[in-house]
């Protein structure tokens, strides 16, 4: 039988993916100038004194990127830029793809997750969706018939602009109705506000004070060292801030919150799970109190913990370049994991899928450093559990127990931000607690960690000491000089790549091979 070419469908020639369609609902909205808020824009720009402007717009925006450009740059005559796809969620401000025409404003437009930004300032433009304020006071009014019920009032960040006038026509008949202020530029640019108010900021003939430790924002510099880090006060959580009234406590209050299912909604139950949460969403007119159990799915993210206490390889996984203090949390996570006696690897990469994650079999769990609507990851599908920052402290930090609250927002895991009394555990040489075997809650068995030993010697430092070409008496030499655990993972596989085995393997004929492409190989006959 004549061989065949083989078929198309495992190696063409890729145009179908050229040719291929992507539906993506965008649509163009009519009145630009209100929409996208382009009078406080420009003047936003102007009183800045900034000159290369860069746009961040949704999928679900696109189709007016180009229109909300042309308004800027004839209104300010400063260089607009649109970015292209971003390299992470499209709700975090993309300080790469900014700064590769050295930007010094970024204008983010749609929702937003409202993470603080590492170096440049960021204005947020949310957009205004129509709302019925009207049917949403009836509505309101049918869940809280009680008066006195003390209600924080939230909202996805398209429908901010109507928060206030809604908070104060239900004032006029509720005693305790809590306003939630959403910031609407990032706090980079408030220390720049600080930082003018302090120094005068850079002179208007264009004559920089900027050191080499600074960076240039309009007409303000700022020290890239002395960015002050989130306010981590109990009641600003993820860019939402409310004050309590006195007397009232966060566990007596219910949440109303104004929006579609989304992310913003899920971290919003997970953050205040001690508060019921009711919904209104303006499309669809449906107001409701949301029947999803959020102690359900603290116990799923829970078991998430008790597989990470199990793992002796945890991977970093970064999966933000433009989150304030994303450096710092890194640093912190590999002192915690160092300290427990466990190995740490660090990965940056773009979007996860199962496929790039499964790559490191090694790795028994990762801990996922994102903004806080995008580090609650399903890992079912995963070939390993993904967790965050906050569930790895639980797991291999012995004093951390768990109170009831969850945080979502790394900035708070900070050192020099919490207050929670929170210490390093202390390294020593002799048994500790992480040595005893522990109780696994997954596999039902007792579970001994062993905790990774110090030769005196920065594995890191090591590391890079060392030569690709190593010589070796034994297959563990390099293993046991960095206590690598990717490399007893590989002395350990029965599959370790091509080996020479020299004076073991029998010397064959050389015989010439194959010679073309995968498809149709040149002794293959044509059909």
């Amino acid at each position: 039988m004549a061989a065949a070419n083989g078929p198309t469908t495992f190696a063409d020639d890729g145009q179908a993916v050229i040719e291929r369609t992507i539906h993506v609902q965008s649509e163009k909205h009519a009145d630009l100038e209100t929409y996208y808020e382009i009078d406080r824009t420009v003047e936003y720009i102007i009183h800045g004194g900034y000159q290369k402007i860069t746009l961040q717009f949704p999928d679900e925006l696109l189709a007016d990127a180009a229109g909300v450009a042309s308004i800027l740059r004839t209104k300010t005559e400063r260089d607009i830029f649109i970015l292209a796809d971003t390299s992470y969620g499209s709700c975090c401000v993309d300080e790469v793809a900014a700064e590769h025409v050295n930007a010094d404003l970024i204008i983010h437009y749609g929702r937003s997750c409202l993470s603080p930004t590492s170096h440049l300032p960021v204005l947020y433009v949310f957009g205004q969706e129509s709302i019925d304020l009207n049917h949403c006071e009836v509505q309101f009014g049918n869940l809280f018939p009680d008066k006195s019920t003390p209600v924080i009032v939230m909202c996805d960040v398209e429908y901010s602009y109507a928060a206030d006038a809604l908070v104060k026509n239900l004032s006029k008949t509720y005693s305790n109705i809590i306003p939630t202020e959403i910031q609407t530029e990032s706090k980079l640019q408030s220390t720049l506000q600080k930082q003018r108010q302090q120094a005068g900021g850079c002179s208007e003939t264009g004559a920089c004070c900027c050191s080499s430790s600074s960076k240039k924002a309009g007409n303000d510099c700022i020290d890239t060292k002395k960015i002050d880090q989130p306010d981590a006060t109990a009641n600003n959580k993820g860019g939402r801030s409310y004050d309590l009234p006195t007397g009232v406590t966060l566990d007596a209050c219910s949440i109303f919150f104004i929006g579609s299912e989304s992310l913003t909604l899920t971290n919003i139950l997970m953050v205040h799970n001690m508060c019921p949460v009711y919904t209104y969403d303006p499309k669809t007119q449906v107001a409701r109190k949301e029947t999803v159990q959020v102690n359900k799915m603290l116990m799923k993210r829970y078991f998430l913990v008790q597989k990470a206490k199990d793992a002796e390889t945890i991977g970093i996984v970064v999966g933000t370049l433009g989150v304030g203090s994303y450096m710092e949390i890194i640093d912190h996570l590999k002192k915690v994991i160092s300290a427990s006696g466990r190995k740490s690897y660090t990965f940056v990469m773009g979007k996860l899928n199962v496929a790039k994650m499964a790559n490191f079999m090694e790795v028994d769990c990762y801990v996922l450093v994102a903004c806080p609507e995008n580090s609650l990851i399903d890992s079912k599908e995963f070939y390993r559990p993904i967790v965050t920052p906050f569930e790895l402290e639980l797991a291999v930090v012995r004093s951390k127990e768990w109170t009831g609250d969850y945080v979502t927002d790394f900035s708070r895991l900070l050192p020099n931000v919490r207050n929670d009394g929170f210490t390093y555990d202390e390294e020593n040489d002799d048994v500790s607690s992480d040595e005893e075997p522990h109780f696994s809650l997954v596999t039902g068995h007792y579970v001994s960690t062993s905790r990774t030993k110090k030769n005196g010697t920065d594995d890191q430092v090591l590391t890079s000491k060392l030569t690709d070409l190593s010589l070796r008496n034994n297959s563990t030499t390099i293993s046991r000089l960095l206590n690598s655990t990717a490399g007893e993972y590989l002395k350990n596989r029965t599959f370790k790549g091509l080996e020479q085995n020299l004076g073991q393997d029998e010397a064959g004929t050389v015989q010439e091979g194959r010679s073309g492409i995968a498809r149709g190989y040149s002794d293959e006959q044509e059909l």
